[in-house]
């Protein structure tokens, strides 16, 4: 059942075996069934969609809400918290079907996990394509997202925001004009030029079970969490090795050996990777160092001139 009021259309919508009504911005139901639909139904395609915005701007909601409605059969497991679960979700997904990536940066706060998720996307590519899947990223800010996903992949972008502290506000940004918002938006992290394609309202309705959906996020970034704190101590760990091999002169045997006295048993080869790798970030900031000194050199000069 479905009928229109005002610029909304209102639909049934089957969660969990019983009918919760959706509330999709009128112009917005009519490109899913009219166009992105017959795309990736008749000709062949896939199709990924970005969610951005700030925390609690309702962007999970709208991503599930727009996943519904291109595949009623989207579930809670295939709204995806982790890599892990993402990756499984894309695997086991049947041809047509909508997997949604939720949060997909949320938590992350070294920049080597920021590309782990990147290489992941990008990866998993080739599946989405032969799979004709819908693809539903939501994350903080597009500008985050590795250049080919936001350029060439993504169809287009939802940014969700708050308006006098209220969720329920999108505009969107298609193919041609999102383009041009990554590449002269990124600076700033700006979303003002271009002008959005369209613009719209949603409700806050959560189209899966809702406190299914809150444990499973919050079990998610419990993890994160932790994660989070492992990658620290495992930096830490690092920085000490370092200093103990060139400032103190302890060789990996020694190292070693001072680790088991105090019950931390770690063997000679792994210190010996982590000080060449600490010596090749060293270097790197030196030549990095240089080199600024270098043009800062020349400019003072060219101004003497």
């Amino acid at each position: 059942m479905q009928f229109l009021f005002l610029k909304m259309v209102i639909l049934d919508i089957e969660v969990d075996g019983e009918k919760k009504t959706c509330y999709m911005d009128t112009k917005l139901h009519q490109q899913i069934e009219k166009k992105v639909k017959p795309k990736i139904l008749k000709k062949d395609h896939d199709w990924v969609w970005i969610v951005d915005g700030s925390e609690g701007s309702g962007k999970s909601t709208l991503a599930m809400q727009l996943g519904k409605v291109l595949d009623p059969s989207l579930d809670l497991d295939r709204v995806c918290m982790t890599p892990r679960e993402f990756t499984k979700a894309v695997i086991k997904a049947k041809k047509g079907q909508c997997v949604i990536f939720d949060e997909a940066f949320t938590g992350l706060s070294s920049r080597s996990s920021l590309t782990e998720i990147n290489k992941l996307l990008v990866s998993l590519m080739m599946e989405m394509r032969q799979k004709n899947l819908c693809v539903i990223i939501v994350m903080p800010t597009i500008f985050m997202l590795d250049k080919y996903v936001a350029l060439f992949r993504a169809k287009g972008l939802f940014h969700v925001y708050l308006n006098a502290g209220r969720r329920g506000r999108w505009i969107y940004f298609n193919n041609k004009k999102k383009k041009l918002l990554y590449l002269f938006g990124k600076k700033l992290f700006s979303y003002a030029k271009p002008k959005s394609s369209f613009r719209g309202r949603f409700q806050d309705q959560y189209m899966v079970n809702e406190q299914a959906y809150r444990n499973k996020k919050n079990d998610a970034l419990i993890n994160k969490s932790r994660s989070t704190k492992s990658e620290t101590y495992k930096a830490q760990r690092d920085v000490l090795f370092w200093i103990l091999f060139k400032k103190f002169k302890q060789n990996y045997s020694r190292i070693s050996n001072l680790c088991k006295e105090y019950d931390f048993s770690i063997d000679r080869t792994t210190i010996y990777d982590v000080i060449k790798s600490k010596e090749k970030e060293v270097l790197k900031e030196e030549v990095a160092e240089e080199v600024r000194a270098e043009e800062a050199e020349e400019i003072a000069n060219t101004k003497e001139k």
